[in-house]
């Protein structure tokens, strides 16, 4: 498989985009990947980058885009911190990616057993991570459906408090960049959301 180029970039809908993110999560949960010749993507990119999509994920160590959606070298862009959380450098990352690397979607992917929604859920305070973790604090807020037990412990809980995590943030990118919302209400692009199955690789998306 060949690399994006500036043509095949311009050429995507932002709905086309996000049918090839699906398309690349079926093929990784159905254990097939695209042929591709990776020395040879090196080659192909080394004097520029068309990638379709950026993509907000956590740092967790089973969650590499490129890897759960079979994506190559120059498709995507990669963005990740723990807990998916926006901040400045990552809507800066985005409007970049967007308004001038041309990319068509921005995806803010959660996932299951997430260790920072986990830490948040359990009020844990430890030097930066404090900061970074008092940013899922709303959707912990908007998580009213469990009475006791609001902890890690709870499964269902922090499962709600994830998937509340990642509309939030979906929301804070429309909000808080300007630039990001113009684009997606003139259809230039996509701000869409995903939750990514630890246990099965499957990702569900929110259109």
């Amino acid at each position: 498989m060949r690399v994006h180029t500036r043509e095949t970039q311009s050429s995507l809908t932002p709905e086309k985009a996000i049918q090839i993110l699906k398309e690349g999560n079926n093929r990784f949960v159905g254990n097939l990947k695209a042929n591709r010749n990776l020395l040879q993507q090196v080659n192909e990119t080394c004097n520029g980058q068309f990638p379709f999509a950026i993509i907000l994920s956590c740092i967790d160590s089973r969650t590499s885009a490129e890897l759960i959606f079979d994506q190559g070298l120059g498709d995507i862009f990669s963005t990740r911190v723990a807990g998916n959380v926006v901040n400045e450098d990552v809507l800066g990352s985005m409007e970049f990616a967007c308004k001038i690397a041309g990319s068509k979607v921005v995806l803010v992917l959660g996932h299951t057993h997430c260790g920072a929604i986990k830490g948040a859920c359990d009020r844990v305070e430890m030097g930066h991570l404090t900061v970074l973790l008092q940013k899922i604090e709303p959707a912990i807020k908007l998580e009213t459906a469990t009475i006791s037990d609001r902890s890690s412990k709870n499964t269902a809980f922090v499962q709600n408090v994830a998937e509340n995590n990642v509309h939030l943030m979906m929301e804070r990118v429309r909000e808080e960049s300007r630039i990001l919302k113009e684009m997606e209400q003139i259809g230039e692009i996509r701000i869409i959301g995903g939750m990514y199955n630890v246990e099965t690789g499957k990702v569900d998306f929110y259109e």
